[in-house]
């Protein structure tokens, strides 16, 4: 565990922006540094579910000098192999295989656990970790339903561990100056911020039930959710399309933009939602809509749209994914990477910030390690010196829940209307219902 041996953390704070690039000063390799620092000095982290995005996680955290990975959990026995020789290369020391993660938090000198599995397994999986005495790096959705969003900020309050979801873009750099440009009054007060996704996603047919893979713990793998039986097209990444496991693509890559949109605002919970679509362009066992439009009004008189197609890539101002605000002087767009782009009322370019460091967005293992980077420093920071996460569990759990709204909307055919003091929607009992889930006998996630 940490202790309070932090003089050289602090003499070498400069270092830092090295540090985020994922980047070593001159003269010096990661396994140099981890030597001067020492293990006291170290973070350390447990990583659970590594097959795509979790793998490109895994190996960014392995990547900062002053963290060493002591575990690789994943119910997929390949996955985790593959990983933990990924980590094994980038710290130079091999981590422990675990299928189970919760072995991992039965260690003491174990100070976080990074959550990249399904959806399903977010919150009752950091529930579990912040009890047991570890912070969590929360890949986001930080919920599946709106009731475990409200469980991990209530479990954040009673055990002062810190929460840090996965709204990487919060902490990339030139993404935050476009937001404080806007906040100075750059275009005015803007009062509709526009956020899209983009994709040509294929069919996932048509499934069948089927003996589990010798390399697949299904039992672990559904943990939390209600047992169904193994199909042949459900795993590795099309469980994110059923509403048992998945969220849909609202909430696998709308929570970024609209995430941002909020931010931009400076709103926090809507006061009505609605939502059209449906799954239009293939007929297969895909559930949650490949096509769908979602408008999220607030009381201070403003709004955010977020516009999903997984199945028809045509770009919008182009870019696959984005976030565009329109004030009262002009506009501002937030681009798919790190920069923007100001315009006056007259769609005349004012200002553009460029960053050349990649960033895909149509990348399911990640945007860009170098720029996710940033966030995993910030955590860091929130650890070590007790600096603002920029996006703590509160934050994370309000984001989260605008796209969450939008599908209970889209499943029960009507405009929600919610409370502007917590989100929960009003007068309407179907609706509620989706506002939490059931759980398989004995696996119910508890604070």
């Amino acid at each position: 565990m940490l202790t309070d041996r932090r003089k050289f953390i602090r003499n070498a704070s400069g270092a830092t922006a090295a540090f985020a690039l994922g980047g070593i000063l001159p003269a010096f390799s990661a396994a140099s540094y981890r030597r001067i620092l020492g293990s006291n000095e170290r973070i350390t982290a447990a990583v659970m579910g590594v097959n795509s995005r979790g793998f490109s996680v895994a190996t960014n955290f392995a990547s900062q000098p002053d963290c060493e990975l002591l575990y690789v959990c994943d119910v997929d026995s390949r996955a985790m192999q593959r990983c933990i020789d990924g980590v094994e290369k980038r710290q130079g020391k091999r981590p422990k295989g675990e299928k189970d993660f919760r072995k991992s938090l039965e260690d003491k000198t174990l100070d976080l656990l990074i959550v990249t599995a399904p959806d399903h397994w977010h919150a009752p999986a950091a529930l579990l970790a912040v009890a047991a005495g570890k912070h969590v790096y929360l890949e986001k959705p930080c919920s599946h339903n709106p009731a475990e969003g409200e469980m991990l900020v209530q479990a954040a309050q009673k055990t002062g561990k810190l929460l840090q979801m996965g709204n990487q873009r919060r902490s990339w750099p030139n993404v935050a100056a476009a937001i404080r440009e806007l906040h100075e009054g750059i275009i005015g007060r803007p009062y509709y911020a526009k956020t899209w996704y983009t994709n040509n996603r294929e069919s996932i047919g048509i499934g069948k039930v089927t003996e589990v893979p010798d390399w697949l713990d299904y039992e672990l793998w559904q943990g939390p959710a209600p047992r169904r039986p193994y199909k042949d097209n459900l795993i590795h990444y099309n469980w994110h399309w059923f509403w048992h496991w998945g969220t849909g693509e609202a909430l696998n890559n709308g929570t970024h933009m609209v995430d941002l949109a909020r931010w931009g605002l400076q709103v926090d919970y809507p006061t009505k939602v609605t939502s059209a679509g449906g799954r239009y362009r293939y007929q297969d066992d895909w559930e949650t809509p490949d096509t769908q439009h979602i408008d999220i009004e607030f009381g201070n008189g403003s709004l955010i749209t977020w516009e999903g197609r997984s199945c028809n890539g045509k770009t919008i101002e182009g870019n696959t994914v984005g976030v565009i605000f329109y004030g009262e002087k002009g506009s501002l767009l937030i681009e798919s990477g790190n920069g923007y782009k100001i315009f006056d009322l007259k769609s005349k370019l004012v200002k553009e910030v460029r960053n050349e460091s990649r960033a895909e967005a149509r990348d399911p293992t990640g945007p860009g390690q170098e720029l996710d980077a940033f966030h995993i420093r910030n955590f860091f920071d929130g650890i070590r010196k007790g600096a603002a996460l920029n996006s703590d569990i509160l934050s994370g759990h309000r984001s989260t829940l605008l796209v969450q709204l939008g599908n209970i909307a889209q499943r029960v055919g009507r405009t929600l209307h919610t409370d502007p003091s917590n989100g929960r929607i009003l007068h309407d009992r179907d609706a509620m219902r989706l506002w939490k889930r059931e759980y398989e006998k004995g696996w119910e996630p508890r604070i």
